[in-house]
């Protein structure tokens, strides 16, 4: 893989299988277009069909792709093939290709399958000009929503311009990218008449550890329907789920969300996030066997003890963890934006150790720190420091909500990887738990999440889950929820 431009380069073999995938029903292109095309794979796969194209076009940004590619196809007496130098970015699809014909259009290929923000870390040229292509709202763009695969880009390029020619896309991706893409086709309103998954093993193909797919969209005139079926291989002849809208939610098993659609509202508690500090070398703690705290750098911390407390992550609710913290946390502020410069004198200790590694703080490059009091975190309040909580990792595939009490008469916090419920009693912590872990809403988690996302559970998936539906459907008596979470909002 060439690192700085993010690309695969498709074996022929897997091209061939591709492609003869997507003309197993009869279908035939005279024209194809393959918008990145590397060292011409997918354009040989193509020449090679029983039924070749009439005219190929592949556009291509690095040169020396452009001269193997042009020396192992050659010449072709029956298909005019044009490779040219072009960056999909730059290339006005409409306008530049100048088709000699206006037969049925396939668009097939393997873009590029980093994000962004990895190009840009690495120098790289081959980027798009920086646009919020997902219409993102200023919150999810500053928290980094707006960090999109360079593929997912190429293929909302490829649909806005091309739609009007009634395509066939198929082009590999991370299967989070075709979610993705099948989502701005529903909120464009793109006129999506059949769209698939077929699923790919990267590890074999190419490597890499990605779950990834061909994903294949026909767009044109006739009903929409942005339901995708999902294949497990290239091979399978019948879909083994489908992913769909339902209640303007994307949702992972249309079958099975049927049954568990009852439970789909609110959730009468708030789900909270753990604290985001960014700062884990000076403020994530281990405390020796002789009490002493020290910091990742094999520093003695001594501060004031009120503000140190016991942190738990994403491992330790999965894991096995005993009682005793792994880790804890400093913790200089009790809710968001509070200031931290009193602590000069409340507790100079702390505000010393802080100041001696203010580089550490002012390095943070998220931007909730900009323009915020000295050393603040982001993500805490009240709740935070609520005597019981109910957790649960977002990293995980399989959710498991877990109680956490006071340890060592501190109230535990969780980091910006967990989500919580907060409560004043044990008891009613304990039934919520309870509830949580039952059959029904483990099968409304697998029928909605996503288990390849980078966090399979999010709080927005958490509170859609109507506690009071489970709860009456499992016969369980559910606290009213004027007590524990309404009173640590």
């Amino acid at each position: 893989m060439n690192r700085d431009l993010g690309d695969f380069q498709t074996p022929i073999p897997l091209a061939e299988k591709i492609l003869s995938r997507l003309s197993a029903d009869g279908r035939a292109w005279t024209r194809a277009l393959e918008p990145t095309c590397g060292r011409g794979n997918f354009i040989q796969a193509l020449l090679r069909m029983p039924a070749p194209p009439q005219e190929i076009v592949g556009l291509e940004i690095q040169q020396g792709h452009i001269a193997s590619a042009r020396t192992l196809i050659g010449t072709n007496q029956e298909t005019h093939v044009d490779i040219r130098l072009a960056n999909i970015f730059e290339t006005d699809l409409q306008q530049e290709l100048h088709w000699r014909s206006s037969g049925p259009l396939l668009v097939v290929g393997n873009p590029p399958w980093v994000t962004n923000s990895e190009l840009g870390s690495l120098g790289s040229a081959n980027l798009p000009i920086k646009r919020n292509i997902k219409l993102l709202d200023g919150f999810d763009a500053i928290t980094g929503a707006s960090n999109f695969d360079i593929c997912e880009y190429i293929w909302i390029t490829l649909l806005k311009e091309l739609a009007a020619q009634d395509p066939t896309i198929a082009l590999l991706c991370k299967t989070s990218v075709a979610r993705n893409v099948i989502s701005f086709c529903r909120q464009t309103a793109l006129p999506v008449r059949h769209a698939r998954i077929f699923r790919i093993d990267a590890m074999e193909w190419f490597k890499a550890a990605a779950d990834a797919c061909l994903f294949a969209v026909d767009i044109g005139s006739g009903s929409v329907c942005y339901d995708i079926e999902v294949y497990q291989t290239l091979e399978d002849s019948t879909p083994a789920t489908s992913i769909g809208f339902r209640r303007d939610l994307l949702v992972a098993d249309l079958s099975l969300y049927h049954s568990v659609e009852f439970m789909e509202g609110y959730c009468p508690y708030v789900w909270r996030q753990g604290i985001k500090h960014d700062a884990a070398s000076v403020v994530e703690l281990q405390q020796g066997v002789d009490g002493v705290f020290c910091n990742a750098l094999g520093e003695k911390v001594d501060i004031e003890s009120e503000f140190i407390f016991p942190l738990v992550k994403s491992s330790d609710l999965n894991g096995n963890s005993g009682d005793r913290p792994r880790r804890w946390l400093i913790v200089p502020q009790r809710r968001l934006h509070e200031g931290t410069s009193g602590l000069k004198v409340t507790a100079p200790k702390l505000w010393a150790y802080l100041d001696t590694h203010k580089e550490v703080f002012e390095s943070r490059k998220s931007s909730i720190y900009k323009n915020a009091p000295e050393f603040s975190y982001f993500g805490l309040g009240e709740y935070s420091f609520a005597e019981f909580k109910v957790a649960v990792s977002g990293l995980y595939k399989e959710a498991r909500f877990r109680v956490l009490g006071p340890r060592d008469n501190r109230p535990v916090v969780l980091d910006d990887t967990c989500y919580f419920l907060s409560f004043n009693s044990l008891e009613e912590a304990s039934i919520v738990a309870d509830i949580l872990n039952s059959t029904l809403v483990k099968d409304f988690l697998k029928a909605t999440a996503f288990p390849d996302s980078k966090r399979p559970i999010t709080k927005r998936l958490l509170q859609r889950i109507d506690l009071y539906a489970v709860a009456a459907r499992s016969n369980i008596a559910l606290p009213p929820e004027r007590t524990g979470q309404m009173a640590l909002r």
